[in-house]
């Protein structure tokens, strides 16, 4: 077998570099809802297809997701990842160029059809290089890019819309993507571990990887997360606002709220800003104990917090209890259980089976965002003061999904201890943190094949 060479690179590097793709992907994902009445001033779109401009990348992320299950793990994965980058940059880039209705919808589904594999892609490049006791610490880390974008990225890209016009943000992503695209390209090694059995399955195996049981808990795991999460939170702004009354915090100079387009300043900035800077901090830890603790355990930890959260906040509210602390508490709790779920991902399926499996994996996490999404709006009616009817409903709907996530990733830890035991060779031997990564499969090495 031929042998390909690889350049030492660093964990630390690889995590670095997949963080920034993930929050190129996230943060072109993020400013589409904040420019809606942008859309709508310029392009003469009414505001009630604002949510199908949004909703047309989840939905061609989830079919490019199912599609490519079936081949991304035959390529090297710096150049399926840097193709990937290159359409994500086209579309978000042909979204500045567009004139209507029809033109963004389009922009925005080219965007998804790479972005879903760009996702994929990073978390196998994760698992393919980081050992699985520190794979907590590395998911982490790369989570951090949400929460960046939620507290950097989304302020900035409005106020270079506020300064250049709504096309400016997606120029702008674009431009920071293909510098992105470019470190990738010249700063990581090939990435043909996962290939070097020759192991090339066809469709018929690839279906069957996906419908063993491992796959199937962490697909029911990431079902339960997205439910649990976005039947509550694309209605948080409403309930505060509308529900609660909520009209800001009092010790925050009202300058500071401010973070639109030419709208009056927001009191929602402030909360945005401080709960995505604790999930930042929260991140760091919860990561280490994922490593030390198992992903399982961590899990009910990040449930029991959600749960506790959304009861007290949804279901019997205490108004004695900040609205602030509310919402800095339940973006902590979902960073708690986030990092275990999406670490456990990294450990269920086989090197040649990785990409694959994140790929359906983004195609079920999509799918189950916006169907959750869809659930709420049919729980939820809007009263004539604009607040919001069904809260309960919506909350105890969150709860079980929440209380359903930990016990699906417990499930799948012990079946992937199971699976190790009996095939020692998918254990991965530990190397220090910072090692270069650069040995690969010995020649005439073979894959083993799951028994789940």
């Amino acid at each position: 077998m031929a042998k390909h060479p690889e350049l030492p690179v660093s964990e630390r590097l690889v995590v670095l570099l997949i963080a920034a793709v993930q929050f190129i992907n996230i943060l072109d994902f993020m400013i589409v809802m904040p420019l809606g009445p942008d859309f709508s001033r310029e392009l003469g779109i009414s505001s009630n297809y604002i949510g199908l401009i949004a909703g047309s990348y989840t939905a061609a992320a989830a079919v490019t997701g199912v599609a490519c299950s079936f081949f991304l793990d035959r390529f090297d994965r710096r150049k399926a990842l840097a193709v990937a980058m290159f359409g994500l940059i086209c579309g978000t880039a042909l979204c500045g160029l567009s004139w209507n209705l029809p033109t963004l919808i389009g922009a925005r589904v080219i965007a998804g059809i790479f972005g879903g594999p760009a996702t994929a892609l990073s978390l196998a490049i994760v698992a393919d290089v980081v050992p699985k006791e520190r794979r907590g610490r590395a998911m982490s880390a790369v989570m951090t890019s949400f929460s960046v974008a939620s507290i950097f990225g989304v302020p900035i890209a409005l106020e270079i819309a506020h300064a250049g016009g709504w096309r400016a943000p997606f120029y702008s992503v674009a431009a920071l993507g293909v510098v992105i695209a470019s470190a990738v390209i010249f700063l990581l090694p090939p990435l043909k571990l996962h290939l070097a059995s020759g192991v090339k399955p066809p469709g018929a195996a690839m279906f069957r990887m996906v419908t063993k049981p491992l796959p199937l808990l962490a697909y029911a795991a990431m079902v339960s997360m997205m439910f649990s999460a976005f039947t509550v939170i694309p209605n948080i702004p409403t309930y505060l606002v509308f529900n609660l009354n909520y009209s800001g915090e009092p010790w925050i100079p009202r300058a500071l709220a401010g973070v639109g387009i030419d709208y009056t300043p927001s009191v929602l900035g402030p909360l945005y800003l401080i709960g995505g800077t604790l999930s930042l901090i929260v991140l760091q830890f919860v990561g280490r104990l994922t490593d030390r603790l198992g992903s399982g355990t961590v899990s009910w930890v990040g449930g029991a917090l959600t749960i506790t959260v959304i009861y007290l906040w949804f279901i019997d509210f205490q108004p004695a209890i900040p609205a602030l602390a509310c919402f800095v508490c339940f973006m902590g709790a979902m960073s708690v259980r986030g990092v275990p779920a999406r670490a456990l991902d990294t450990k269920i399926p086989l090197p040649h089976e990785r990409a694959a499996f994140m790929s359906m994996q983004s195609a079920v996490q999509h799918t189950s965002l916006a169907l959750a999404a869809g659930l709420s709006s049919f729980v939820l009616t809007e009263n004539a003061d604009k607040s919001l009817s069904g809260v309960t409903t919506m909350a105890w709907i969150a709860v079980v999904f929440a209380v359903l996530l930990p016990v699906f990733v417990t499930l799948a830890e012990r079946g992937v201890r199971a699976r190790d035991r009996k095939l020692p060779d998918t254990r991965e031997i530990p190397k220090p943190a910072g090692a270069p990564v650069t040995a690969p499969m010995p020649s005439g090495a073979t894959a083993p094949a799951s028994p789940d």
